[in-house]
């Protein structure tokens, strides 16, 4: 059988031999197109839908979410003026900031829809992608299959399960938006094309700046499979076209180079860029090289991921930096070399390499030698790679034989089927983890080595659900790893004196000021804890200070306004109510949205007999956090005061709803209750 008869048998067999834009689709081929949609989102909810359950965790989720009191502005003008011109953990993503907005604006701080919003942006990028692939290759089973891979790996947990991860999820939806539109405007060129390009990807942009690479991958896109990259054999004409092709680049890669010049200066402002001194060049390129290859092994081998990976320093072997290295040019080399006959397979790789540049280390930000949630866009690349790559290798040999064609082809479509089997078996497992910080961080520790980070947070955990104990011993590995920490000397400090050993508290405080004078919250501490002696001048002498640390024009606004509130809880302890309602007032005015302050204040005034104006303070209070049992019970009680059992049942079963655990609310709710049906 000759080669153009073979060419002929294969595409009788293949219908995905002919690409979708030299072919009428069927009707029914939408059909194919809904079933596969629908696959995809039962595969996701199946994987992720227990997330929407979870709490937020002891990590970035504080600092986006429930210690942000600049959610409290709602999705109002100056709530979005707020996010269009704020830095929020030394970054610069005002959409990311809107989104949370928007979730605060319908159910507060409820982690339901902020878990909710991050697997509905999941799942639309993954439906998205699925539709993007197979509008630029025409292969739908090939493009269903990447999708599939996106949609439930588990190294892609991570970016789905972490609510302070939003950036990622919101960002890929413009980063598939944006080639969405590219591939319309290559097919009708115009500048209201274009401008839609340029309009998508500079809201990706500003979801997430690590969208910068994305002018480079479009021009990988040109080659395949849009096909833009010229065949000419005159090598001026294709010059000519390549050079088009990079200037029809050129505002987009104006706006990365933006982009990443404002992420260098806020990051480096915000003191999250690592210095040479404790990074060495030599440290981050051995690391980086290293990264590469683990990223692809747990692609393949997706177990032991973790939240956290400590960072290796100088104990990394040279030969495995040597290997990765190696590895890392030869494959690179490779596919290079095979670009004309196999180009999904290097288009796919050099999607991976170059999309990792921004987060593989060479700029290192953060303390962590590599991250899953880095993965998300990056391994879409692999994902095509394999989807592509191996079908051909595999049905290339068979296509002789119509038989053995359709043997082989029903052989790749089980295995694929069982890849995405077990794949969502793994993720489902992996998502488990992210349950709350004592499942998030246990794992942490118990898949890596000398992990500062997850001893730091299962401590603080424990600390803040009531086992300072237990925490000490977590503090005490944090300190073993990193002696000179001043937060875990802090902490350290402050669950000693939780647990009945202040005085030994004391010790680790002054040591962490020590270490970092003039700390605010060292110093807060500090006084909370000589404050817990008796030694109440003393405490309130470092209250003093810590509040002078803290400007409040600054982002330690809330930590101003906590001492304040600690300074007079103190002074009430003292038996000074009216020095202590003085100093609630001063917090007050300060931040007259600060729902704790709202709280103690309604505390103080009932404690005086003051029962009217206590009843504004804690209906304000449940106003700005509708989640705090504590002041529904407290109001519950007042109303009953005022023969309103109505409201105060309401406000009992509240405080019950938001903690199933609040004994004193659930006996106050069942005593009135019953007192209501009596009187029926």
């Amino acid at each position: 059988m000759g080669k153009a008869q073979r060419k002929k048998r294969r595409a009788g067999l293949d219908p995905e031999s002919t690409p979708a834009s030299q072919t009428k689709a069927k009707p029914e081929n939408k059909w194919l197109d809904y079933l596969i949609c629908g696959l995809l989102i039962a595969g996701i909810l199946a994987v992720f839908w227990r997330v929407t359950g979870f709490a937020l965790v002891n990590y970035d989720d504080g600092t986006y979410v429930t210690e942000n009191h600049n959610l409290r502005l709602g999705l109002t003008g100056t709530g979005i003026r707020w996010a269009l011109t704020a830095i929020v953990s030394s970054n610069w993503h005002p959409l990311t900031l809107i989104s949370y907005l928007i979730n605060y604006q319908i159910g507060h701080f409820n982690p339901q829809g902020y878990h909710l919003l991050n697997l509905l942006l999941h799942m639309a990028n993954s439906l998205l992608l699925f539709l993007v692939l197979h509008k630029m290759t025409g292969f739908r089973w090939r493009s269903a299959f990447a999708a599939a891979l996106f949609a439930i790996h588990p190294v892609h947990v991570e970016s789905v399960a972490w609510v302070a991860e939003r950036k990622d999820v919101l960002s890929t939806l413009f980063w598939i938006l944006t080639i969405w539109a590219y591939v319309s405007y290559t097919k009708r060129p115009g500048i209201k094309g274009y401008l839609l390009v340029v309009l998508a990807f500079a809201l990706g942009l500003m979801s997430k700046p690590m969208l910068v690479t994305l002018p480079l991958v479009l021009l990988l896109l040109d080659f395949w499979p849009l096909g833009r990259f010229s065949t000419d054999s005159d090598k001026k004409r294709a010059l000519s076209n390549y050079r088009k092709l990079l200037w029809e680049k050129a505002p987009l890669l104006g706006l990365s180079a933006a982009s990443s010049v404002i992420t260098y200066i806020v990051q480096r402002m915000g003191g999250s860029v690592a210095d040479f001194e404790t990074y060495p060049m030599g440290e981050r390129i051995a690391n980086a090289v290293v990264s590469y290859m683990r990223y692809i092994g747990k692609t393949f081998w997706p177990q032991k991921l973790a939240v956290f990976y400590p960072y290796p320093g100088d104990s990394l072997p040279t030969w495995q930096v040597i290997g990765a290295a190696l590895l890392l040019v030869c494959i690179t080399y490779l596919v290079i070399r095979v670009a004309r006959r196999y180009p999904y397979v290097t288009v796919g790789w050099l999607w991976y390499v170059i999309t990792l540049v921004p987060v593989i280390g060479i700029v290192q930000v953060g303390a962590q030698a590599m991250a899953d949630r880095y993965t998300y866009v990056t391994l879409i690349g692999i994902f095509i790679a394999i989807a592509w790559g191996i079908p051909e290798l595999l049905l290339r040999k068979a296509d002789a034989n119509a038989r053995r064609y359709r043997r082989s082809q029903a052989l790749v479509s089980g295995a694929a089927g069982m890849v995405i089997v077990a794949l969502m078996y793994c993720a489902y497992i992996q998502v488990g983890y992210w349950r709350n910080d004592f499942t998030l961080f246990r794992h942490a520790l118990n898949v890596t080595t000398d992990n500062f980070l997850a001893n730091l947070n299962l401590a603080s955990a424990l600390q803040l659900g009531g086992h300072p104990s237990e925490a000490i011993g977590y503090y005490r590995q944090a300190l073993r790893i990193e002696p000179g920490s001043p937060d875990a000397l802090s902490n350290m400090g402050l669950a000693l004196a939780d647990a009945g050993k202040a005085e030994e508290g004391l010790k680790y405080l002054h040591k962490a000021l020590g270490i970092k004078p003039n700390d605010p919250d060292a110093e807060n501490n500090l006084g909370y804890v000589l404050c817990k002696l008796g030694r109440f001048d003393e405490g309130e002498a470092y209250f003093k200070k810590a509040l002078q640390a803290n400007p409040i024009h600054k982002k330690a606004l809330p930590n101003y306004v906590a001492g304040l509130n600690n300074k007079a809880i103190h002074l009430a302890q003292q038996g000074n109510p009216a020095a202590a309602l003085k100093v609630f007032f001063e917090a007050l005015q300060l931040d007259p949205r600060n729902a704790a302050t709202h709280y103690n204040l309604g505390v103080a005034l009932d404690s005086l007999g003051e029962t009217d104006k206590a009843m504004e303070h804690y209906l304000e209070a449940v106003r700005l956090n509708p989640d705090d049992a504590r002041a529904h019970n407290n109001l519950g009680a007042l109303y009953t005061e005022k023969k309103n059992l109505d409201e105060a049942i309401r406000h009992f079963a509240e405080a019950v709803r938001i903690d199933p655990n609040f004994q004193a609310a659930r006996s106050n709710l069942e005593k009135f209750s019953a007192l209501k049906r009596a009187k029926q």
